[in-house]
């Protein structure tokens, strides 16, 4: 008589914590987020803030801070005595490359001597004052145009100079060329040809000026800059 065979064993199951319904996706648990990271990022934004707003505060504040200065009211020419009517006030703002005349200096240019042409609306700097009150009342001057070669390099107002005469083209040097003793008063810009306009103050006796003029003005004159004194 055959044993009876054991009974089969029960499949095995799936150990599950919960009942699992049709098309149910298991949600796993992620990660912890760095909150620290994002703490970090939110105080840089904050900071960048704080620095803009500071910078724009320092530009509006410099842009506020303005200073009264004197201002070219009308055009005036090199040699010419300031009068109040040539200067007026104005408030630009404070800017170190800028070197103006204070406001609060009028009264001591008023008077003083013009080293360069002036032109309304430009502002008034010391440089543009002949310095020791610049020509005297017995001076005049005159406008010298000359070309490559008739003048030394580097001529500055206030040089002093030689006004040669010289022969016309062709002609042979006789006698004494006529020297006139003058000062630098502006220095122009040479043009395409290389030819600049030298304004010289020279002596206000009726001749000296008149003569230099028209030799000046037949290109007969050459400048011959003079040492300096104690030199």
């Amino acid at each position: 008589m055959e044993a009876p065979s054991a009974p089969p064993s029960p499949p095995q199951q799936r150990a599950h914590t919960g009942p699992v319904y049709p098309g149910e996706v298991p949600i796993t648990a992620g990660s912890p987020v760095k909150r620290q990271r994002r703490w970090s990022v939110v105080a840089l934004c904050v900071v960048l803030a704080v620095v803009c707003a500071l910078g724009a505060s320092a530009a509006v504040t410099s842009a506020g801070h303005r200073v009264d200065v004197l201002a070219v009211a009308q055009d005036v020419p090199a040699g010419q005595k300031l009068t109040s009517a040539d200067v007026v006030v104005a408030a630009v703002s404070a800017d170190p490359a800028l070197r103006p005349v204070k406001a609060t200096e009028k009264g001591s240019v008023i008077g003083q001597r013009t080293a360069v042409d002036l032109r309304a609306g430009q502002l008034l700097t010391s440089s543009d004052l002949s310095a020791g009150g610049g020509l005297g009342d017995n001076e005049a001057t005159v406008g010298v145009a000359v070309k490559r070669g008739q003048a030394p390099d580097g001529l500055a107002p206030g040089q002093k100079v030689l006004a040669v005469t010289t022969p016309a083209a062709g002609q042979k040097v006789t006698g004494t060329p006529i020297t006139v003793a003058a000062t630098v008063v502006t220095v122009g810009q040479p043009d395409a040809t290389g030819t600049q306009v030298v304004t010289l103050a020279v002596l206000a006796d009726g001749v000296t000026g008149p003569t230099l003029a028209a030799q000046a003005a037949l290109g007969q004159v050459v400048l011959v800059r003079q040492p300096l004194s104690g030199s």
